[in-house]
């Protein structure tokens, strides 16, 4: 991430539990200010190989949330989800409308959609 603009993302997975995320994201107060939020046009699967998800295209919703974070803890964050991951444009709904933001997803070539990930 260039410059010192927050970025809002779209969580869908491990970084939900409060506690994972403010492990990875240092000392931001876990998921203050999250908005709930879905995905609507893909599903929830397993990351190939790794008890982690990525989000995969197809009929489906995803639910999660709306976080907007500073650089230092996307920094942090960006780190945690590693090369497997790359940050993508989505365009999320929640109750106050519409909203675009990024999610970190994984090449739809790594996703195992036989594999459907817990939410």
């Amino acid at each position: 991430m260039t410059g010192a603009r927050a970025l809002r993302v779209f969580l869908y997975g491990t970084l939900l539990d409060p506690r994972v995320f403010r492990r990875m994201a240092g000392a931001l107060r876990p998921l203050r200010g999250a908005l709930p939020a879905r995905l609507p046009g893909h599903c929830r699967v397993a990351l190939r190989g790794t008890p982690y998800p990525t989000l995969l295209r197809g009929a489906g919703e995803v639910g999660g949330l709306l976080v907007t974070l500073p650089p230092a803890p996307f920094a942090r964050l960006a780190a945690y989800e590693g090369a497997s991951y790359r940050l993508v444009p989505v365009r999320v709904l929640t109750a106050r409308g519409p909203r675009r933001a990024r999610a970190w997803a994984a090449a739809p070539w790594r996703a195992d959609p036989a594999q459907g990930w817990p939410a």
